[in-house]
C-alpha cells in the first residue's frame, strides 16, 4: 500500500504534497465483499425518499473558484445526470447514514471502505500507478477523468490538468461505461471521489497493518480516494489522498459501499 519510490517525482506532484502516501508497506486485507458500482443516483434517491434528509448546499467549480452554491445538491449538481450516474453532492455523513440504513433494509451489514481495503479493491493485484498500467494517457479507457471532452465543454476549464485522450463524458459517466479492473469493478479510478472510514493522517506512520480503519488523526477530515471527472492525471493515481470535513459536499464526490 502507498506509492513506490520515485512515482511523485516522476508523476510531478507538488513537493509539498509529497510522501502523504508513504511509507509504502504491507498491509494484510481480510475477507470483505465490495460494491462493483459506485452507488448511483437512483439507489440514494431511494435513500433520501425513505428517511428524508436533507441538504443545505454542495460546492461547485464557478469558472474561476470553488463556492458553495446552497440551490445544488445530490439531484441538481450542476450538469446532466440520470439515475445511473454515480450519486454525487454526498457528503461522509451522508454516506454513512446511507450504509446504516441499507443494512437496516436489508439485515446485511453495509459500510463505507476501509482506505486500506479501497486501495487493496482499486489496485486489484497491480503495484504500478494506476491499475491499467503507468501510462495516464491511456485512461480513457479505463476512467473518466478530466480530458480533451472537459477542456471542450466545462466552463473555466482551459487551464485544467487534463489527459491527453477523450473520454466523451465532460461531467460524470453512467457506472460501469469504462473497462473494469482486474477484479471487476468499475470506476475505480474517476468518475467521483469515493469516501472511506479512515480519519485523516498526513502519512501512514503508524497505521494499521491489519486493512483495518484508522480510527485516530483528525477525524474531522476523512480519506476521499480514487479522483473523479474533473481530475487529471496526478489525481488518478491509486496511491493518491485526500483529506476532507465530513460535512461537506462536493460536486464531484460520491461513494460505494463494502459488506463484511
Amino acid at each position: 500500500m502507498g506509492t513506490v519510490p520515485g512515482e511523485e517525482a516522476r508523476e510531478g506532484l507538488s513537493a509539498e504534497y509529497h510522501n502523504r502516501s508513504r511509507p509504502q508497506r504491507a498491509v494484510n486485507v481480510g475477507r470483505f465483499s465490495v460494491g462493483k458500482f459506485e452507488i448511483t443516483r437512483g439507489q440514494y434517491r431511494a435513500f433520501v425518499e425513505a428517511t428524508g434528509r436533507g441538504n443545505d448546499g454542495c460546492f461547485v467549480w464557478g469558472g474561476t473558484d470553488f463556492e458553495k452554491d446552497p440551490a445544488k445538491d445530490w439531484r441538481n449538481t450542476g450538469y446532466s445526470q440520470d439515475d445511473m450516474h454515480p450519486a454525487a453532492c454526498v457528503s461522509w455523513e451522508d454516506a454513512s447514514a446511507y450504509a446504516t440504513w441499507l443494512s437496516q433494509k436489508t439485515g446485511k451489514t453495509y459500510r463505507l471502505l476501509t482506505e486500506a481495503e479501497w486501495e487493496y479493491a482499486a489496485r486489484a493485484g497491480t503495484t504500478t500507478t494506476r491499475f491499467w498500467g503507468d501510462a495516464a494517457d491511456m485512461a480513457c479507457g479505463y476512467a473518466n477523468s478530466a480530458d480533451l471532452t472537459t477542456r471542450a465543454q466545462v466552463r473555466g476549464a482551459s487551464g485544467w490538468d487534463i489527459t491527453n485522450c477523450s473520454d466523451r463524458y465532460p461531467y460524470t459517466a453512467p457506472v460501469g461505461s469504462f473497462r473494469a479492473n482486474a477484479f471487476g469493478l468499475h470506476d475505480m479510478l474517476g468518475n467521483v471521489w469515493e469516501w472511506t472510514q479512515d480519519c485523516w493522517n498526513e502519512n501512514y506512520t503508524g497505521a494499521p497493518a491489519d486493512g483495518s480503519a484508522w480510527t485516530t488523526g483528525n477525524c474531522f477530515l476523512r480519506v476521499v480516494r480514487g479522483g473523479s471527472w474533473e481530475d487529471g492525471p496526478l489525481g488518478l493515481r491509486v496511491a493518491y489522498r485526500v483529506g476532507s470535513p465530513v460535512v461537506i459536499r462536493v460536486y464531484a464526490r460520491g461513494f460505494r459501499v463494502a459488506a463484511d
